[in-house]
């Protein structure tokens, strides 16, 4: 960051253009598309009445506050955490951002409401592992599985999720995680087909990696390439793809084991 005169305007706009990045980053990792981050941050940046210019990265955010005549102030560069899509942050810096032009805020406010919103509690795991059970038993469902393969494929589907979330707290690759996720899922869910308590459809093999299929990453693909965002398209793209072709792996040794 360029050297400045440290006059009170400045020391104020760096605390904003703090506030801002904060913000970006953390709508960024909690899975929002380039384009609403652009427009929120840009949104909270009108309310305080300052002019800025963002370059927005999959893993980086580059802020420059300009002054009246569009000449840049400063830049100040902040790396993006890891993504973990999180619809409760976004819905909140959402509405924190109109908020902005019915009521006075300060930017102690700001920074504070941004901490609460980060630190908000996430559902129990226990919770979440048996919802994701029921949905990839009801996906089962609507394939017109038999009972006995919702059962398979909830156990699979919770099994399966509990074995991503054990390998990423144990520092493996996110992709590698992915699959062995899916090695598992498929693995549990072929066994109903091999022990003769499913028809030869395997819809419970089918149906239990459907809960890792990338959607968030592929929908802002899609969505950032039409905004014009066409570099985070891109890479958000080959993400999705990555995560598709480790499931896919995944099934596929499952299935060389079963040869199915």
């Amino acid at each position: 960051m360029a050297e400045i005169e440290n006059t009170p305007d400045v020391e104020e706009m760096k605390e904003m253009a703090d506030v801002l990045l904060k913000t970006g980053t953390l709508l960024m990792s909690a899975g929002a598309n380039t384009g609403r981050v652009r427009t929120t941050v840009h949104r909270m940046a009108e309310a305080f009445g300052y002019s800025i210019d963002l370059q927005i990265s999959q893993r980086s955010i580059w802020l420059t506050m300009l002054n009246d005549h569009g000449a840049s102030i400063f830049t100040i560069v902040r790396v993006t955490p890891s993504h973990i899509i999180n619809f409760r942050t976004i819905s909140g810096i959402s509405k924190m951002s109109w908020s902005l032009f019915e009521e006075p805020w300060s930017i102690h406010q700001l920074r504070d409401e941004l901490q609460r919103l980060e630190q908000l509690p996430r559902f129990p795991r226990w919770l979440v592992l048996t919802l994701v059970g029921l949905a990839g038993a009801g996906f089962c469902s609507l394939a017109d599985g038999s009972p006995i393969e919702l059962a398979f494929t909830f156990v699979a589907s919770f099994l399966g999720l509990y074995v991503r979330q054990e390998a990423l707290k144990g520092g493996f690759n996110p992709y590698v995680s992915v699959y062995f996720s899916a090695f598992t899922a498929s693995l549990i869910a072929g066994s109903a087909s091999k022990l003769g308590l499913s028809d030869s459809q395997n819809h419970a093999y089918v149906t239990s990696v459907l809960f890792l299929i990338p959607g968030v990453p592929l929908i802002n693909s899609f969505s950032d390439i039409l905004d014009g965002n066409v570099q985070n398209g891109v890479t958000r793209g080959f993400v999705g793809f990555l995560i598709s072709f480790s499931i896919a792996l995944g099934i596929l040794t499952s299935a060389l084991i079963y040869q199915f």
